[in-house]
């Protein structure tokens, strides 16, 4: 099986060396991640006739190929499922990403992102990542959080996971986003299946603007994320808030029927009456 290993945070992150190297004896492991930090770019794939993305092959301790690519995750995938890379990929695992991607965040995700567009793709994913140390904000970690990342830990849980999948290929294509608590493996609770938590695990965060020194009409956005607020446990928030992996299965974006609230199509359907 081909699994191909990408992630949002670029080819220089430690947690996406910790996850190719923990799965490499799982398959054929191909990295191919961001020549540059991508986090929250979610599914982009840039404007291809501006971005001109290229593509160089690299060396990466432990694994046999690696690619970079300038642009996102997502663009990484696209690419792979392409051909760019040789044959086409079985897996698609994304990570590790330092900062649970939980909540509203998963939507911003590139780490997630990647999984989804492998999906679209009809390849699975798995989107791996950890929630970092001193309560980072979902999705994000800064420089001095990640000095107390117990990467290994979310590699050995990610390997727990690619290695069923690979043994049992799901019927149908599936993202499935896993986020770890930051803690030693003996120090877990367990897991749980959760739902994606409907807002933020902080209270509402403030923005202000700070004129920028020796500039005129410019600003430095500074920002207060607030407190964290503890959520149901039944949630991926809750879960990682009580030291517990959470297991969350993504669904694909599905319509809806507005109900009374179809105005807009009303209008539209004036357009044609007219």
């Amino acid at each position: 099986m081909r699994i191909l290993v990408t992630n949002d945070d670029g080819i220089d992150s430690v947690g996406l060396h910790k996850l190719a190297l923990a799965i490499r004896h799982l398959g054929e492991v191909v990295v191919v991640a961001p020549d540059t930090e991508y986090s929250g770019a979610g599914c982009a794939v840039g404007a291809f006739n501006k971005l001109n993305p290229e593509v160089h092959r690299v060396r990466l301790e432990g694994i046999d190929e690696a690619w970079t690519v300038s642009g996102p995750p997502a663009l990484c995938v696209i690419f792979a499922r392409a051909g760019l890379f040789d044959k086409e990929f079985d897996l698609v695992v994304s990570g590790i990403n330092p900062g649970a991607n939980v909540g509203r965040a998963v939507y911003h995700s590139g780490t997630v992102g990647a999984c989804i567009t492998a999906r679209n793709s009809g390849i699975t994913g798995i989107a791996v990542s950890q929630d970092a140390a001193f309560g980072s904000v979902v999705g994000q970690a800064w420089d001095e959080m990640l000095l107390g990342m117990k990467w290994d830990t979310a590699a050995h849980v990610a390997a727990q996971a690619v290695g069923a999948i690979v043994a049992n290929p799901p019927a149908t294509p599936q993202v499935l986003n896993i986020n770890v608590p930051n803690a030693e493996v003996s120090e877990l609770k367990g897991w749980r299946r959760t739902e994606m938590a409907n807002q933020s695990g902080r209270s509402s965060s403030q923005v202000s603007l700070v004129p920028k020194i020796g500039h005129d009409n410019a600003f430095n956005v500074c920002m207060d994320w607030g407190q964290p607020i503890e959520l149901p446990e039944h949630t991926d928030i809750g879960t990682v808030q009580r030291g517990f992996v959470s297991v969350t299965w993504l669904s694909a974006i599905l319509p809806v029927h507005p109900g009374e609230d179809d105005h807009a199509e009303q209008a539209i359907d004036r357009l044609f009456r007219s």
